[in-house]
């Protein structure tokens, strides 16, 4: 069988130096500037982008001069998108440059005036010490994670403590989303200790006191004022579900899954009156304005399930997110739109490339999405799947889901496993864009690999702590293998005697010699216990070990090291331990 050419379409390489054999990413060719920045192939029957952008919606007195525009005399610029328009590169948007090599400063700031991309840095929050992040598809994936008090559990110093860990495993973003408690003081806490952008559900705080019934305009914009004034860098305004969606949902197998959404329906049955975001749009944009909040409008119809997934409720509150879209870049401000968080793998695409052509490019933040239902206590797995797909196909930012989603609220480790989650789903679809220099980091780790230099190995990987405990748990000394193959059967050793290849031979990467690994730290310790696999008396005997105990020198190699001439030292020492672990049952 002949095999025809790769399906290359001109993306960049992935990796820098185009190390390797891969012939690079197979999206379409970038085009920074215009609406397939970094893009999938649209499959048969997708929308095609929208014909229009931000620079369609300018407000009122304003005109274009040549590639930017002119504001009315005496006009001052509060936003990112208003300093874009006109021209102006902003200090948050040569930050951004700087934390993506890829764009430039003028692209940044020509993406931002597009809409295609937003820079949520509140002022307040900028002088807190916030490094600015850009959202869009321009730049790579970012992720998000969710966290806040709640009525049953958790508090202040709780949250801030989770903020950091989640901060530590990656989150570009970070919501509160607090219930309970101070969500005054909560939120301020998280807005002082964290250099990344803080977005907030602003409705939880308004109702905090009050029946729901009594809300309107007055207490919306009241407190809204207030969490712009403590440095909120982004609203999720559930500004998009009407009254006429409503019966749209009779029929769903879980109505209404989004908290904001499930309030505003409720107001507007009980008070027979339409969304009052939706009616005051503009008296919100000022509020937004003033402060430059980014808006992420919200799904407040999205899909609890797959049976309720890409149906007219969600598709129709879609079409209401674009035209607020469109009337909030009217007043000057940033926007980005929420997206669903159940969608069979199939429907993935379709939902991605619907919003691009709706919103015209506004960036998409998605909540997974989930591609299967039945997984509770795994969902960040099941999310992860979607999110990867979405950010694909189009999603600028991935919010996590933890294990505990649907379940409770996440505690240490569920934030650290949303994360790690959502980093992969990220990382993996901006590879397969094609944005240049993403692939750098597997590239050295394959090269780690290829000369079983598993100390840098270790150091290379996003957790190292895990992979190190998990190599010492099978095999802990540093040998040119591992316990997975054994000596004898370990291909990347073998492939390293065969002259053609130049597997593990990289300048940098070459292996110096073996030894005996070193003991575990308190956190590794930790990660072996916690699974559960080790005897109380092996955990204790690695970590105790040390070199001398051992009788190895330093300089020297293990005596179960199969490079110095002993393979069957190394081969029957891992053999026992396989042996022992079969009889054990452990």
């Amino acid at each position: 069988m002949t095999i025809g050419p790769s399906p290359y379409l001109g993306a960049h390489n992935p990796s820098t130096r185009a190390l390797g054999t891969n012939p690079g990413s197979f999206a379409r060719a970038a085009d920074i500037g215009g609406p397939f920045a970094f893009a999938s192939p649209d499959g048969p029957g997708m929308p095609a982008p929208s014909d229009r952008t931000a620079w369609d919606f300018l407000p009122d007195g304003w005109r274009r001069e040549g590639a930017f525009a002119a504001a009315p005399s005496g006009f001052v610029p509060r936003t990112q998108l208003e300093y874009a328009r006109l021209g102006v590169v902003t200090p948050e948007m040569r930050r951004v440059s700087e934390r993506e090599p890829h764009l430039s400063p003028e692209q940044v700031r020509d993406e931002v005036a597009a809409g295609r991309m937003v820079i949520p840095a509140n002022r307040r929050h900028l002088a807190l010490g916030l490094d600015p992040v850009a959202i869009g598809r321009a730049s790579r994936t970012k992720i998000n994670a969710n966290m806040g008090a709640s009525p049953i559990t958790s508090g202040t110093v709780e949250e801030v403590e989770k903020l950091r860990w989640a901060l530590r495993w990656g989150a570009d973003t970070v919501m509160d989303l607090s219930t309970g408690g101070d969500v005054d003081a909560c939120r301020e806490a998280i807005v002082a200790s964290s250099p990344a952008p803080i977005g907030t559900v602003p409705i939880y705080s308004m109702i905090l006191g009050r029946k729901l019934e009594e809300l309107d305009i007055e207490a919306i914009l009241a407190g809204l004022r207030h969490q712009a004034a403590q440095g909120v860098d982004y609203f999720t305004v559930h500004a998009g579900v009407l009254r006429a969606h409503l019966p749209l949902v009779a029929a769903r197998l879980i109505g209404i899954v989004s908290r904001g959404g499930s309030l505003l329906a409720q107001w507007m049955i009980a008070r027979g009156a339409e969304n009052p975001m939706y009616e005051h749009f503009e008296a919100i944009c000022d509020v937004v304005h003033e402060h430059d909040v980014t808006f992420s409008l919200g799904d407040g119809l999205r899909p609890g399930g797959l049976a309720d997934a890409t149906d007219r409720a969600q598709l129709a509150e879609l079409s209401t997110l674009a035209e607020l879209t469109e009337r909030a870049w009217r007043k000057g401000c940033q926007v980005m739109i929420e997206g669903p968080g159940h969608v069979p793998f199939d429907q993935i695409e379709y939902n991605m490339k619907l919003e691009r052509r709706l919103c015209h490019g506004a960036p998409f933040y998605v909540l997974g999405p989930l591609v299967t239902d039945v997984f509770p206590g795994y969902d960040h797995v099941t999310s992860a799947i979607g999110a990867t797909a979405a950010a694909y196909h189009g999603a600028a930012m991935l919010c996590y889901v933890t294990p505990k989603e649907h379940l409770g609220l996440p505690k240490r480790d569920d934030v650290k496993q949303g994360c790690i989650a959502y980093k992969i789903a990220a990382h993996a679809a901006d590879v397969a864009l094609g944005i240049p220099g993403s692939r750098d980091w597997d590239d050295a780790v394959t090269q780690a690999r290829a000369a079983l230099n598993w100390e840098h190995h270790f150091e290379l990987s996003f957790d190292p702590d895990t992979a190190r405990a998990l190599h010492d748990e099978d095999l802990d000394v540093d040998t040119d293998f591992c316990a997975m193959c054994g000596h004898a059967w370990c291909a990347v050793r073998i492939s390293k005697n065969v002259a053609e290849f130049s597997s593990g031979k990289a300048p940098g990467y070459e292996r110096t010699g073996g030894g005996a690994t070193a003991a575990p730290t308190p956190d590794q310790r930790a990660i072996l216990e916690a699974r559960g696999v080790l005897t109380t008396e092996e955990l204790h005997r690695l970590a105790a070990k040390t070199r001398d105990a051992v009788g190895i020198a330093r300089g020297k190699k293990a005596a179960c090291h199969s490079d110095v001439g002993e393979g069957d030292v190394a081969k029957t020492a891992q053999q026992a331990a396989l042996t022992e672990l079969r009889v054990t049952g452990k």
